[in-house]
């Protein structure tokens, strides 16, 4: 039996890699699904097995897993085609007699309902329909939207959105990697959705008070509307639907969708969830490097 880890050279999958190993899981036990190995050598070289698993060549994923696997399918980045990708790993999955397929979803699951999310529920219910076991990881936002956009908010001073007085229970994204680790691990995971995201939930305003106090530079959140936020991406040059999906996420949070607290990330990682204070500290030092 190995603990599978599809998309192992992004930001989440490395995380996920270093806690399994952090935890006393052999190398030889660890498998590394990639898109480009050779993107993935240095994991190779920390004891990893790697396996080719394109979900955009299917035949790639024929090899990929095997019967007692566990695997952690990380949804993929390109919206507008995760159904079809998610596909083929769930059919693989399947076809190689998986001991576990964990998913990282959207936190909220169903009752998520706004764009971002629409894939997620989608691949939950292709997952449920697969018979497989299976268990959810419902993400909430990873602080490191906001903090690896800590350059462009101290040029200009201003977190710009269209959440009002939304508030979002965030978590660093190391606090989702070790939950991950967790459940690929630990016994009772089985058929059990997980809605995770940080212990305090916090407002826009409240983040740009802390990037003002750690920083030393006037920083005040703006509230537009949508209509203008879409437009404010346009400009920026991003493609139009893709500017609406980002405008509504702000839009849920300010109708308190991903402000929901429950407590699940804390138990299973066994500590409390990162503060947003430590994520804003550790964005700016990293801006300095």
């Amino acid at each position: 039996m190995s603990i599978v880890v599809t998309g192992a050279t992004g930001h989440l999958g490395r995380l996920v890699i270093d806690s399994l190993l952090a935890t006393g899981v052999p190398a030889g036990e660890v498998v590394a699904a990639v898109r480009n190995e050779e993107k993935a050598r240095d994991l190779a070289a920390r004891g990893v097995e790697l396996r080719t698993a394109d979900y955009d060549r299917p035949e790639t994923l024929a090899g990929a897993f095997r019967a007692g696997d566990r695997v952690l399918l990380i949804s993929a980045s390109e919206v507008g085609q995760r159904v079809r990708q998610h596909t083929v790993v769930i059919d693989a999955a399947k076809a190689a007699g998986v001991a576990q397929l964990a998913y990282t979803g959207a936190l909220g699951g169903p009752d998520a309902d706004f764009r971002l999310a629409d894939e997620h529920r989608v691949t939950e219910q292709l997952i449920l329909d697969s018979g497989l076991p299976y268990t959810f990881l419902r993400n909430g936002w990873y602080t490191e939207v906001y903090t690896e956009n800590l350059a462009q908010t101290l040029e200009t001073g201003a977190v710009l959105t269209n959440a009002d007085d939304g508030r979002v229970a965030s978590a660093a994204r190391q606090d989702y990697a070790s939950a991950a680790a967790a459940v690929l691990t630990g016994e009772g995971h089985l058929r059990r959705a997980y809605e995770l995201s940080g212990d305090t939930a916090w407002s826009f305003a409240e983040y740009a008070a802390e990037v003002a106090r750690q920083s030393g530079t006037t920083v005040a959140h703006n509230a537009v509307s949508a209509e203008a936020h879409i437009q404010i991406f346009v400009e920026a040059g991003l493609p139009p639907e893709l500017a609406e999906i980002l405008a509504d996420v702000d839009t849920a949070i300010g109708r308190g969708l991903l402000a929901r607290r429950t407590g699940d990330l804390a138990r299973l990682i066994g500590r409390p969830t990162t503060p947003l204070a430590e994520s804003v500290a550790a964005g700016l030092k990293e801006l300095k490097h």
